[in-house]
């Protein structure tokens, strides 16, 4: 009796939606941490804002900064490389989408662990105090990276679902109290949450426990592989 009502409660509330949901925020608290990582020990740049980094690159030019111009270069092109890796893997969005989390995600996000797990050993070889030519190297992991998670996240097909994009998120967000899409608002609301509390976790192992700091987005990305494995393709749909 307890396990049919379980059960019914896993099914009204716990749907696939909000599992989907909930595994897209996770992956936004990696976005979070790895920024903070870049910001505060790799040069000081972006590692998923490329907007910003197109910001930094006109200041770097005003400023004849090479460091500004070769660290905000280095994340904009692996940014870029990861972005097609990520597309390549992940695949679009087909009109006739059925699955919540396709399997070609996972795929996409585990070659993202992969490269994050690549980082985390480095990190940890370098005893997270890299030299300027390690640091461009680390730095461009982080960078490509993300910009597979961007790629894959972008093949859901979900307008404003996004874990790197979050100035749209953010305007996403305000503008539904215009329309009262109460679901999406719960969800925008979130996304940005989890950015700030990823950011303040990376942030709190750079400055005090420096070897700690790759575990904030490898056990988020576990936790996101494993979980989408789990909830969508633990059986075959």
């Amino acid at each position: 009796m307890v396990d049919e009502l379980t059960a019914r409660i896993d099914s009204t509330f716990w749907t696939r939606e909000r599992r989907r949901d909930a595994l897209v925020i996770t992956l936004t608290l990696v976005t979070g941490s790895v920024d903070a990582i870049g910001l505060l020990r790799l040069g000081g740049v972006f590692t998923s804002v490329m907007t910003g980094n197109m910001v930094f690159l006109g200041i770097a030019a005003s400023k004849h900064s090479g460091s500004i111009a070769l660290h905000t270069g280095v994340a904009f092109f692996m940014y870029i490389i990861g972005s097609f890796i990520g597309a390549r893997i992940a695949g679009h969005a087909p009109d006739n989408e059925t699955h919540l989390w396709p399997l070609s995600v996972v795929k996409a996000l585990s070659v993202e662990l992969g490269v994050i797990a690549i980082f985390a050993v480095w990190w940890e070889i370098v005893h997270a105090t890299p030299s300027t030519n390690v640091a461009y190297s680390l730095l461009g992991l982080n960078a490509m990276a993300l910009g597979i998670q961007s790629a894959a996240v972008l093949r859901f097909g979900v307008s404003g679902l996004s874990t790197t994009y979050l100035t749209g998120t953010l305007t996403q967000f305000i503008a539904g109290f215009t329309k009262k899409k109460a679901p999406v608002q719960v969800r925008s609301s979130f996304i940005l949450l989890a950015l700030i509390v990823g950011a303040g976790l990376g942030a709190l192992c750079v400055l005090h426990a420096p070897l700690a700091a790759p575990i904030v987005p490898l056990g988020a990305l576990c936790i996101v592989v494993g979980g989408a494995w789990m909830s969508f393709h633990h059986r075959l749909e």
